[in-house]
């Protein structure tokens, strides 16, 4: 079976649709699926659910598509930097389901082995836990966390074989791993594809048997999310 598609589009293409709910990997700007994002932008598809750590920054990663207003609904942890983010949440224009980062990769994780749903006590007594089931374990609250089953999953890592089996590089490993075990199809793209049978078998990160289609997405520029800089001391 060949994984390898020739660009991001047609990678895509039959897997998009309105109101589908999206599993994205990344932190920030670091790790995320940028070329996949852009033609889902292009794509013109609306009304999206997207489950990921954050929304990039204003018009980069998912923040292009808020510009756009193809998202509906967000399901994250972190809203920080994006200030069209912000503007959309507190104008009612966004539904935002705010969820702990551990809870978050949890949750995609969880879906991504079937499991339907957990305890965890992380939330318990704030508003993260208005809604969900309750139960007392060992005199301890606990609260119910759904896993995520997302319709697609789009991700970054940094090589691939032939055969779909991932390596990510050091901190884009990221939200990356859980999202893309949770999707019915997980598309990804790579820096680089190598030949079957090249990779250091215990060096794998993801098994292939996750990956349904790959795109070469390099080169890539570094993008930096938030820029501090102090005045030059004079001489």
């Amino acid at each position: 079976m060949n994984k390898l598609y020739p660009d991001a589009a047609t990678a895509l293409d039959g897997l998009l649709k309105d109101g589908m709910l999206i599993a994205a990997g990344g932190f920030g700007l670091c790790g995320i699926p940028e070329r996949l994002l852009d033609a889902i932008q292009a794509s013109g598809v609306k009304n999206l659910t997207f489950a990921s750590n954050n929304a990039g920054i204003d018009n980069e990663g998912i923040g292009k598509l808020l510009r756009t207003k193809q998202v509906a609904r967000m399901i994250s942890s972190y809203v920080g930097e994006n200030k069209e983010f912000e503007r959309q949440y507190l104008a009612g224009e966004l539904e935002v389901e705010f969820c702990p980062q551990g809870t978050l990769a949890e949750r995609m994780r969880a879906g991504g082995a079937g499991i339907p749903g957990f305890y965890t006590k992380t939330g318990v007594g704030t508003a993260v836990a208005e809604g969900k089931e309750s139960k007392i374990f060992d005199g301890e609250e606990y609260i119910l966390e759904r896993g995520i089953f997302a319709d697609l999953a789009i991700v970054k890592a940094w090589r691939a074989d032939e055969t779909g089996n991932l390596q990510f590089r050091k901190t884009a490993r990221n939200f990356n791993l859980p999202a893309a075990t949770c999707g019915k199809v997980c598309v990804v793209e790579v820096e680089e594809v190598v030949p079957a049978g090249s990779l250091d078998p215990d060096a794998i990160h993801l098994p292939g048997v996750y990956v349904q289609r790959m795109i070469v997405g390099a080169p890539y520029d570094k993008k930096i999310e938030f820029r501090t800089v102090r005045e030059r001391e004079a001489a």
